[in-house]
This record gives C-alpha cells, sequence and structure tokens, in this order.
C-alpha cells in the first residue's frame, strides 16, 4: 500500500461524455492526453444517469439516484436523502482538509455539503447564463485552485472537488442553445468529424465546432492545475481523477440510457500505485468511483454502497479485483417525466420505459439547439417502445432494435429479470407507479378553497 495518504483532485466537468483526444476524439487535449499516458483511462466507464444532479450524486454517494433520492435537477426541488453522507464527508471524518471549487449541483444547500473550505460563488445551478457562470469557467475556477496551491495554505492530506461548467450550453439572442461561441474560440464545421450516431448535418457540425473551443477550455484549465501541483512540490503524492458527469448535450446523447448518454470519461494517475500508461476495459460506473478513492486512501469503505472499488484493477497490491459483469443505469425527472430504467452488459443493453413519449426524448436545450432542429422531427413525434435490446457487438450505434426477434428472445428475458431483480433489491419506487415531482408537496398546498 502506499505509505502515506493521498490528496485527492477530483475535476470534473459538463456535459462532456468521452469528447476528449484520449478516447480518440480529433480534438486537441493535450494536457488531459499527457494525464493520461502518465496514469489509467477507463474505456467502458459509464454514468448511472445521462443528466447532471443525478449522475453528480452517484459519483458523491456511491449510491443510484433512486437509491439516494435525487431523482431529478437539484435546481429542481430534489435533494440527497437527509442522512445521506457523499465523499468530502467520508474523507473529512478521516482527517482530510475538503475543498470545492467550482460547480457542484447536487444540491441548492451548500453548507449542507460540510466542505471546510469553499473557494467560488454561483455554485448551485449550472443553468444557461454565460453572466451568472462566470464564476465556474474553467479558467476561473483553475486560476483559484492554482493560487490557492502557490499560497501553500492548505493542510495535507487535502481534498478537492473541481467542478467545471463547460460543456454546458447557454441560451444565445436568437432562443437557441449553443455552447457560447463569443467567448470560446470555435472549429470550423467543415473540419469537424461527424457522430456516429447522428447524421452528418450542418448544424450538428455546428455545435460540434462551437462546443470544441470549450474542450480546449477544460483542457487548458487542467494543465494550469497539473503545473500548480508540480509548483507545489506535491505532484507524486496526489491522486488525480479528471472524470465527467455524462454524455454530451447532443441527440440521442444527453438525456438518453443509449451509450452515448451514459457514457463518461473517467482518467486517474497516481504516481506510484495507480499503474501508469495503461488503458482498462472492463465495466465501470461512477458509483464506483467513491469507494476507490477510499481504498486508495486507506479509508474503510462503508456498507450499503452500489460501487465497488476497482483500486485492485489499477494496483495489484490491494489484491483481487472482482470484475463487473453488468452496469446498472436510469433516468427518472429531467425537465419533464421521462422514466427509464437500463442494464448493460459486455456485448448487450436492455432499456426498460415506463412512461409515453417520443422515440428519442430531447432534453430543452438540445431540443432548442442547432442540433436538435436538425433531427427532433424524426425523433419527437413517434411513440417509444417500452423495451429496447441492442446487441452492441453487431450494432454499437444502438439504431437496431431487436427485443422482438426470436434469436434474442432468451437475452430479452435474462436481461429484463435481472434489471427487475435489481430494481426489487434497491426498493425502486418506480416499481410502485409514476414518481412524483420534487416540488409535489408545492403542488398540492394549491390554495383552492
Amino acid at each position: 500500500m502506499a505509505d502515506a495518504r493521498p490528496n485527492v483532485l477530483l475535476i470534473h466537468g459538463h456535459d462532456t461524455g468521452r469528447y476528449l483526444g484520449c478516447y480518440g476524439v480529433d480534438v486537441g487535449t493535450p494536457n488531459i492526453d499527457a494525464l493520461a499516458a502518465d496514469g489509467a483511462v477507463f474505456d467502458r466507464h459509464f454514468a448511472s444517469a445521462p443528466q447532471c444532479s443525478p449522475s453528480r450524486g452517484s459519483l458523491m454517494t456511491g449510491r443510484m439516484p433512486h437509491v439516494n433520492g435525487l431523482m431529478g435537477l437539484a435546481h429542481g426541488n430534489w435533494e440527497l436523502h437527509d442522512d445521506e453522507r457523499i465523499l468530502p464527508h467520508y474523507l473529512g471524518d478521516a482527517g482530510y482538509e475538503t475543498h470545492l471549487f467550482g460547480l457542484q449541483h447536487i444540491t441548492q444547500d451548500t453548507d449542507r455539503l460540510e466542505y471546510d473550505h469553499v473557494h467560488s460563488e454561483g455554485n448551485l445551478y449550472p443553468g444557461v447564463s454565460p453572466a451568472v457562470h462566470q464564476a465556474n469557467r474553467a479558467r476561473n475556477v483553475a486560476s483559484v485552485v492554482a493560487s490557492y496551491l502557490d499560497a501553500d495554505a492548505y493542510t495535507d492530506p487535502f481534498f478537492a472537488s473541481i467542478g467545471f461548467f463547460e460543456c454546458h450550453r447557454v441560451e444565445e439572442e436568437n432562443g437557441r442553445f449553443g455552447f457560447d461561441a463569443g467567448y470560446y474560440d470555435a472549429d470550423d464545421p467543415d473540419d469537424v468529424r461527424p457522430l456516429p450516431y447522428l447524421p452528418d448535418r450542418r448544424g450538428i457540425r455546428h455545435d460540434l465546432g462551437e462546443m470544441r473551443g470549450m474542450i480546449v477550455a477544460i483542457d487548458e484549465a487542467i494543465g494550469t492545475i497539473l503545473e500548480a501541483l508540480v509548483s507545489a512540490g506535491i505532484e507524486d503524492e496526489t491522486l488525480v481523477i479528471v472524470t465527467t458527469e455524462h454524455g454530451i448535450a447532443f441527440p440521442r446523447a444527453k438525456g438518453t440510457c443509449y451509450d452515448a448518454g451514459i457514457e463518461a470519461a473517467l482518467v486517474m494517475r497516481y504516481p506510484g500505485v495507480v499503474d501508469g500508461g495503461e488503458r482498462y476495459d472492463e465495466l465501470v460506473s461512477n458509483v464506483d468511483v467513491l469507494p476507490t478513492i477510499l481504498e486508495l486512501a486507506g479509508v474503510d469503505v462503508p456498507d450499503g454502497l452500489a460501487g465497488r472499488s476497482f483500486a485492485a484493477l489499477v494496483a495489484d497490491e490491494y489484491g483481487t479485483y472482482d470484475e463487473r459483469d453488468r452496469i446498472f443505469a436510469e433516468m427518472t425527472w429531467h425537465d419533464t417525466y421521462n422514466p427509464i430504467r437500463a442494464i448493460r452488459t459486455g456485448r448487450y443493453k436492455y432499456v426498460r420505459r415506463f412512461w409515453p413519449l417520443p422515440t428519442v426524448y430531447l432534453p430543452a436545450d438540445v431540443f432548442a439547439s442547432e442540433s436538435g432542429r436538425e433531427v427532433r422531427e424524426a425523433v419527437a413525434t413517434p411513440a417509444r417502445q417500452y423495451e429496447e435490446l441492442y446487441d452492441l457487438r453487431d450494432a454499437p450505434q444502438e439504431d437496431d432494435n431487436v427485443v422482438y426477434e426470436p434469436r434474442y428472445r432468451d437475452v430479452r428475458l435474462d436481461l429484463s429479470e435481472r434489471l427487475h431483480e435489481w430494481m426489487v433489491a434497491t426498493d425502486d419506487p418506480l416499481l410502485d407507479g409514476p414518481v412524483v415531482p420534487g416540488d409535489y408537496e408545492e403542488i398540492q398546498s394549491w390554495p383552492h378553497r
């Protein structure tokens, strides 16, 4: 085991998926790529949910959204259960000094997170207004982190949650949602590689070109933080994790349980402990990140988590890794009721829907984007099927639903049963019927007499 407890930097961004150079995308992310070359990259890391607060809640609790209570957006009257414990609680109890830099978006009450130090303002609602969220821009958050490290004011060991606003869409003057090209340098749409799961259309290329400016901003910010670690002389004793919450804000990605919606980057470096230059193809969920951090930090992993530590996967000294054969994902509320539960194995994806909606749900910011305009007539009208099954070997883009094909009958029944057993074991409220919205009490308090 490591001789001393590491400092821990958990760096996370919005709506970024795996749209990074180290995942084979044609975008310049030299700082993240260098971190990946020195550390570990997880090629099949998935989020518990294809949306912000529920996914972040799982990252910070090691538990699924319908278990920890955060089944919708934190600014939409959803909250973690009162007794829910999060990563800074566990590390704080173990003697870590805990810090919050930038965005968090798992509660509207930052005080309940109990960080020792909160360094940035405006971290309650990621929203859409560029002016409101200036403090959470990657460049500004990284500057605060670097200044703090340069000041040598921290106490070892410390934990820092570092959240960036990028790559969240913002509302433009024309009412559409883009990536704030006036603030970031956009790429020429003609130079952008199309997405494999969407048609190659001008509006989609336009949005990708804009988003890439935000990707570059994230990478530069991470470079600033990594340089500050070197200057502070603590690079070798710091566990750095770069992750993302869910897929990019494009149709068939954010807001869906297709792989493009729940895929998330995960890169980690801990010199001398985590094997450097390795890529892992094992299934990993973001509920696994918390127990892994705790084990690497020498902190007991609590019972009752959905996650399992993968410390033994990245470092032989931690024993034998208990590999996953499945991961689960879910969605309940976003800007509308969209209840979905999904199970993914190495080869198959089974999706169960619980409410009549169009074939592909488009979150409001995606619907009102150039990309959304290109496809919404095709996907926003037909009624969805309640069951979907994809053979990811033959249809990696999940565009061939084989749920009713006779040769997949046994697979369908097996995955459907396993998904139901998981819902029963975790006391999923969907089993009792529709889940009321987070502001249900306010609705019920209508003064009708």
